[in-house]
């Protein structure tokens, strides 16, 4: 452990099919791979210079010599049923290792960049909780100091509700809390910025 803060960064395995499957209805399968293939590569771009460790969590199995270097990324596997799980999951085996604060992001947002992620390990500093909003109802990052394992159950997962339900947990709990900007998550076409279309 190098640092007292992790990022914990949820990807799938790039395979053809699997990834980006609402984008692919309208744009097909290997275009979807594409995408989601630059969305990594943006991920990794904007984590690798931060002074945090870097924990990736794969959705299936972990690849060895994949673009995400060993010497920067510890890698695990995601475990659990659906996405509340898995990230409970996650943030529990973080704070287990000894970690003060974890913040997990995906890699499905391109607007995402270095500078809103060191806002939210600098808020996480003062607040329980920092969470990033989406225009779909959902977040692109939760961060906290504790493991709070409610806010990741009763949750519909992928629906324009979890943001909001995830915040009346939130409240629930009397945590403060610090609300990032909010910004797109590509899951269709139309979310897709102009250059890569």
């Amino acid at each position: 452990m190098s640092s007292k803060q992790a990022i914990i960064l949820f990807t799938k395995n790039p395979e053809l099919g699997k990834v980006k499957t609402r984008l692919a209805t309208t744009i097909g399968d290997e275009k979807a791979l594409a995408i989601y293939k630059k969305l990594l590569q943006h991920t990794r771009e904007i984590v690798t210079p931060m002074e945090v460790d870097k924990i990736l969590f794969y959705s299936d199995t972990i690849i060895q010599n994949d673009n995400w270097s060993t010497a920067i990324f510890m890698k695990k596997v995601q475990v659990g049923n659906d996405l509340g799980e898995r990230m409970n999951h996650a943030f529990q085996m973080v704070f287990n290792l000894g970690y003060e604060s974890a913040c997990i992001i995906g890699s499905d947002c391109y607007e995402l960049n270095t500078t809103i992620i060191a806002e939210a390990f600098e808020s996480i500093k003062r607040k329980n909780m920092v969470i990033g909003p989406t225009f779909d109802g959902g977040y692109y990052l939760l961060g906290m100091n504790k493991l709070h394992s409610s806010i990741f159950k009763n949750i519909e997962w992928s629906t324009e509700t979890v943001f909001d339900d995830t915040m009346k947990e939130v409240e629930n709990l009397n945590l403060s809390s610090h609300i990032l900007t909010k910004l797109t998550d590509i899951d269709e076409e139309k979310n897709l910025p102009q250059h890569w279309k």
